[in-house]
């Protein structure tokens, strides 16, 4: 299992022709392409600057750039103060579970539900998990209208250093340059990618709980038209996160774990996810209280190894740490390491994870809630012993241990009468993962004053 890799920030410079240096290798726009359906087929450009925003993302005077960074041992704070567009608030997120064999020549439209808006945005995608460069030759960026329809008007093209054909390295993320469209709060944006051949395997988020599009041949990724998206998948493909840039909110939060967060059980795109709801709640708040949603849950990970994705603890930095304006972490991760193969039985192991991650965290000037693990019984993997160490963790979280705050999920959503299984009417059947309701009730569950 490939560990978390380096996310390296792309140059924030609207001219073409820039350099990247190690972000990434960006390509004279119109480069040759063996995909012969791209020269006939819609192709980005320039992106098209509304005024409001094209205003807001006036150069700096001074003309310099941000250098590339590092997700490790450089904090979103200090990011932050180099750039000068502005202050960027990270709005949405899919962690990278794994590959998947590519489709040489599609066109892949991603659908994702931001929490909070801005004025401009900014894409992260990523070949993380993959083994060979990645080639894109057009990224676009759309507010969506309908199934795979952006909004009239609204299609932008999306740049690295001025440019619109890149390269990601295997191991890396990369961020786009800033892309002049204002995004609504709670919004639904089209990230479309254009794979003109075969770079390996796709790194991707498996389980999105939403209905995303591919077009099978050609470059399509500037079609406001959905018509060409023919194929459906419930997985997320190359796309890691977006920012955007001076949100009516304090920061943003991360929520870490697993299936629970990333949303099992829940209704397909009906983003009813945990996270979902908790930004949600946040949205009432005033701006200077109100934070960005980040749902860096992998359905099948683990805190203590890697599985299906790179361990919790090893996916920190890239996943959490590094992301845009980050303040607060959420942690609800374990439950795997107890009943899956091999399990783990020390309890000792957990308080050690969880006081690494905080340490790192506070490195990072982050506060960190650690959450309860919550109920399985009647599920297929529970046994006395397993829930004997789940007790046991329990205790610790709720005792404080090194964390800045709680959150009780289990006495949340535990039936009273079997407190080792979720209460019947948040129980999704599997009794392991939530339903709708049960979402609803571990996002009312985290008190909103803990988040700052």
């Amino acid at each position: 299992m490939v560990g978390a890799g380096r996310v390296v920030v792309g140059l924030l410079v609207l001219g073409l022709g820039a350099a990247v240096g190690t972000a990434g290798t960006v390509e004279t726009a119109g480069a040759a392409t063996p995909d012969a359906s791209a020269a006939s087929a819609p192709t980005a450009s320039a992106p098209r600057a509304a005024a409001p925003q094209a205003a807001a993302l006036k150069a700096d005077a001074s003309g310099a750039s941000v250098p590339g960074a590092s997700a490790f041992g450089v904090s979103a704070s200090k990011a932050r103060a180099r750039d000068p567009f502005g202050t960027w608030t990270g709005t949405w997120e899919a962690a990278p579970s794994g590959t998947v064999p590519a489709h040489p020549g599609a066109s892949f439209r991603n659908v994702v539900h931001v929490s909070v808006g801005g004025g401009a945005a900014r894409v992260r995608l990523t070949n993380r998990l993959g083994t060979a460069p990645l080639r894109l030759d057009a990224v676009t960026v759309a507010l969506r209208e309908s199934g795979a329809d952006a909004v009239p008007g609204s299609m932008r093209a999306v740049t690295f250093a001025g440019v619109t054909a890149v390269t990601i390295p295997a191991g890396e993320d990369l961020v786009s340059d800033p892309v002049p469209l204002a995004v609504p709060d709670g919004a639904d944006l089209l990230v479309t990618v254009h794979t003109p051949g075969d770079s390996g395997p796709a790194t991707y988020h498996r389980a999105a709980g939403q209905t995303n599009y591919r077009a099978p041949q050609g470059n399509r990724a500037a079609d406001e038209d959905g018509a060409a998206y023919t194929a459906t998948t419930t997985s997320w493909y190359y796309v890691t996160g977006v920012d955007v840039l001076d949100a009516q909110a304090a920061g943003s939060v991360v929520a870490l774990g697993d299936s629970l967060t990333d949303g099992n059980g829940s209704t397909l795109d009906a983003n009813h996810r945990w996270p979902d709801r908790l930004a949600e709640r946040l949205a009432t708040l005033p701006s200077y209280r109100r934070l960005g949603v980040l749902n860096a849950g992998i359905s099948g990970n683990r805190l203590l190894r890697d599985d299906v994705g790179p361990s919790g603890l090893s996916r920190l930095d890239a996943d959490a740490l590094s992301r845009s304006g980050v303040r607060v972490l959420i942690v609800l991760e374990g439950i795997n390491d107890i009943k899956g193969v091999p399990n783990a039985t020390d309890p000792g192991a957990f308080e050690d994870a969880y006081r690494t991650l905080v340490a790192r965290a506070h490195a990072h000037g982050i506060r960190v809630i650690g959450a309860t693990l919550t109920p399985y019984g009647g599920a297929g993997a529970f046994t006395a012993a397993r829930e004997a160490v789940r007790q046991k963790v329990n205790t610790f979280i709720r005792g404080g241990g090194p964390f800045d705050g709680i959150v009780d999920f289990d006495a949340a959503v535990r039936d009273p009468a079997q407190p080792q299984r979720i209460l019947p009417g948040y129980d999704s059947g599997d009794h392991l993962h939530f339903n709708d309701a049960g979402m609803r009730a571990l996002a009312e569950a985290v008190d909103l004053t803990a988040l700052g």
